[in-house]
């Protein structure tokens, strides 16, 4: 059941009802939150362990909330930048495991559902760049207008339009070379 944000706001301005109001947002958010990460990580167990860091760090973070903006818009931040983080960290701890064999990794990844053109796709998307990554999954994938990206990832709508140009070419190109 879907709950009002309004509502779940009022649930967790109140200290005897915060916890069932941020028990609400994980069961309302969890799944939307759960995909946003997974275009941006390759494998479940990873964007598992990003959400779970996501719902720490908004509860910890639930004071620092003023309503400025929606509580959705609010999560989708600290996930993509949790997502970010995560790939920083991997790209700098990462020892040997070349982006070729990214698809087959995919491939071979119980929770991946999808088919041999998609896992390409993932690879493409995984040697972006952090921005344009960022503005290629939810531009591809979320289908998010420019408006609405440019206060998520807090750029100019003009930036984030030629990154997804951008992104777009690179793309098309290692999928082009691949084939």
């Amino acid at each position: 059941m879907k709950i009002d944000e309004k509502d779940i706001l009022r649930m967790l301005a109140d200290p005897t009802t915060v916890r069932k109001g941020f028990e609400r947002i994980v069961r309302q958010y969890s799944e939307p939150l759960y995909w946003k990460i997974r275009h941006f990580v390759m494998y479940h167990e990873d964007a598992d362990d990003i959400l779970q860091n996501v719902f720490l760090k908004a509860w910890n973070s639930l004071d620092t909330f003023k309503g400025q903006s929606k509580l959705s818009t609010w999560l989708f931040r600290i996930a993509i930048n949790e997502a970010l983080d995560f790939l920083r960290k991997q790209k700098t701890t990462a020892v040997g495991d070349d982006d070729m064999a990214q698809a087959s990794h995919l491939m071979a990844d119980d929770y991946f559902d999808g088919d041999e053109v998609q896992a390409l796709l993932q690879e493409a998307v995984a040697t972006l760049p952090e921005v344009q990554r960022a503005v290629f999954c939810l531009r591809y994938y979320d289908e998010m207008k420019y408006a609405e990206m440019s206060k998520l990832l807090e750029k100019s709508e003009g930036s984030l339009k030629a990154s997804y140009h951008i992104a777009v070419q690179k793309v098309s190109e290692y999928i082009k070379n691949r084939n």
